[in-house]
């Protein structure tokens, strides 16, 4: 973390190039951080850099999630550059609408998978020796969702992906205590992005990208580990864990779905 204590020095963002990914870069470049952020749209990177306060401190990575090889190599070369690593943030995700019965969704539930979950563990790999090397605290955030504590009709592939990050996170949790790695699960609800703005229906308590990641960031920087933002969907998302299936069910069986579309 910052020796000045006013935040993290060295931060990797995946999805960075759009999204909560944009503003959580914006939210630790004002803070004085050096970023490394990724995503598959070189163009956007090199854009969002040029808007961030000290431009010359940041580096641009145009690799998609899924080739793991070159997340490694771009995590290695992050570090080289800021001479370590203070918090990787998990962020690149797809959210989409999947509907098992067409055999055409199956592959795009392969991506949801890929991006979400698998990539979020070829993510944090290349960090962790370091964080242990480095004896410092450091931050390793995966990016649920309130869409993963209770499987959402037509998100079978979303809400799926989401609740295996939050069960991932916690089994990471506990295996990187002893050596001070701190991992913290980000829950968001409904953050105005690209990826709602599809959504053909109402959205509770709707929040501006650039408040979730200042409140992100905050969660982060104490190390919480498990935090649901806006607090609004925190409690919503309480009250269904408890729901009994009948009355989850009832409640739930005709809720409006997620746009499908093909495999990105």
């Amino acid at each position: 973390m910052s020796k000045q204590g006013a935040g993290p020095e060295r931060v990797f963002i995946t999805g960075a190039s759009s999204g909560l990914g944009a503003a959580l870069a914006a939210e630790y470049a004002a803070q004085g951080a050096t970023l490394g952020l990724l995503a598959r749209r070189s163009a956007m990177l090199d854009q969002l850099i040029a808007t961030l306060p000290n431009p010359e401190r940041h580096r641009a990575y145009a690799v998609d999630v899924r080739d793991h090889a070159a997340i490694a190599a771009a995590a290695q070369a992050f570090m080289a550059h800021a001479g370590g690593i203070d918090v990787v943030i998990a962020n690149a995700g797809i959210s989409v609408g999947t509907l098992t019965e067409f055999a055409e969704d199956i592959p795009v539930f392969e991506a949801v998978i890929a991006t979400n979950v698998v990539a979020t563990a070829a993510t944090f790999a290349p960090f962790i020796p370091a964080m242990k090397a480095q004896r410092t605290p450091a931050r390793l955030v995966g990016i649920g969702s309130v869409a993963g504590i209770r499987g959402l009709p037509g998100a079978e592939a979303y809400s799926a992906s989401k609740a295996a990050v939050i069960s991932y996170c916690e089994s990471l949790r506990l295996e990187l205590k002893p050596y001070g790695i701190r991992v913290v699960t980000l829950c968001p609800g409904y953050i105005d992005t690209p990826m709602t703005q599809v959504n053909p229906y109402p959205m509770p308590f709707l929040m501006a990208p650039a408040r979730f990641a200042a409140k992100a960031a905050r969660t982060i920087a104490a190390g919480s580990s498990y935090k649901v933002i806006p607090w609004q969907m925190g409690v919503v998302a309480k009250l269904l864990r408890m729901l009994p299936n009948p009355l989850y069910d009832l409640a739930f069986a005709k809720a409006p779905h997620k746009p499908r579309k093909a495999a990105p």
